[in-house]
């Protein structure tokens, strides 16, 4: 395993190259030119820049989060073709520097959906909180005024330019059914898949954050038997996965060591966290620690040096603490006793296997 570490850049990050440097076993950092939109080609002038700022601390970069699939994409309209050219020749871009993973979702509109980025929890820390009864009880036309005036619902790096296009957006999902959405994903795939290949570069698609329609748009990165279908679109190696446990676990319903066990070949890159189901759907995120929540952390792990792991892992979102002022969920503190945590049940299991 890997160890890895998200990082937004320079000016745009609180926590600082030199402090991720001071977390035990942390290889490289997890990356992405994030000022650019959806369907730019990113310059080499400027991946080189985060190269060196990378290198200049020890790190590596093999892993970019993420390249960010354009709407029309999704959507399979005409213009898909241009904007799937530009995906390609900023995957050629990225293999100049050694990229070797790429993560990315499939999720139309809207990335991952939280009600509130700062739920206090009881020992006084904050995290992000996921309130069903209000996503559900939201209309498309409600939700769109509550971005523009309220704010009342919380998303990350969403800009105002695109918050403008709401309504559009949900207008033109109208008539995208499941199956479409599917058959826009095996299109895209069948264009990158072959170059990403050619190029060393495997794609990670991440599940649909939480794994389940939200809004009355449609959503299929989400269980055991869409991995399944997934795969098979463009049944090749190179075609694989994210394994987000705190996306797939807000599903009670998923068997996160299961899957692990039967796709580990196809997992790329692992996003490991946890989070706090209630019976009503509403979740919270909480401490790396298996009982602070409702992932089984420890068997997540253990599943991953059942099968030799050798991919790339992050901890995900941490909690906010100590009075931290951060980006919501990615502190500094919370993750560094994630990797901690982590490191101290992988380290178990190797000194367990070699007796």
């Amino acid at each position: 395993m890997k160890m890895v570490f998200r990082w937004f850049g320079e000016g745009n990050d609180t926590v600082p190259l030199s402090y991720i440097k001071q977390i035990p076993g942390v290889e490289g950092i997890v990356w992405a030119l994030h000022d650019l939109n959806p369907g730019e080609i990113w310059p080499i002038e400027r991946i080189l820049e985060v190269k060196q700022m990378a290198e200049r601390h020890g790190f590596h970069l093999d892993v970019v989060e993420s390249v960010n699939v354009h709407e029309d994409i999704k959507l399979g309209l005409p213009t898909r073709d241009q904007y799937i050219h530009n995906y390609i020749e900023t995957i050629k871009n990225l293999a100049k520097v050694g990229v070797k993973v790429i993560c990315y979702n499939f999720m139309p509109v809207f990335d991952w959906i939280r009600s509130d980025l700062f739920k206090e929890l009881g020992d006084g820390s904050t995290a992000l909180f996921y309130e069903k009864a209000k996503i559900e009880g939201i209309s498309p036309d409600k939700l769109v005024s509550s971005f523009l005036e309220n704010k009342e619902f919380s998303l990350p790096g969403w800009e105002p330019e695109r918050l403008q296009r709401l309504t559009e957006l949900f207008e033109a999902y109208e008539n995208v059914s499941v199956g479409q959405l599917w058959d826009n994903l095996k299109y895209f795939l069948e264009h990158i898949i072959p170059v990403a290949e050619q190029h060393g570069i495997k794609m990670a698609i991440h599940p649909d954050d939480p794994p389940w329609p939200v809004f009355g748009l449609p959503r299929i990165i989400t269980n055991r038997e869409n991995i399944r279908t997934l795969l098979r679109l463009v049944n090749h190696p190179n075609n694989g996965l994210t394994f987000c446990t705190g996306s797939l676990g807000a599903n009670p319903l998923n068997d996160l060591p299961g899957m692990i066990r039967e796709f580990g070949d196809r997992i790329h890159f692992a996003h490991i966290r946890n989070l706090k189901r209630y019976e009503n759907g509403d979740f919270i995120e909480t401490s790396h620690r298996t009982g602070d929540g409702s992932v089984d952390v420890h068997e997540v792990v253990k599943a991953y040096h059942e099968i030799g792991f050798t991919g790339y892992a992050r901890p995900d979102h941490g909690r906010h603490i100590w009075n931290e002022e951060c980006r919501p969920g990615y502190g500094l503190y919370d993750r560094a006793l994630g990797i901690m945590y982590l490191w101290g049940i992988w380290d178990t299991l190797v000194r367990m296997k070699e007796g």
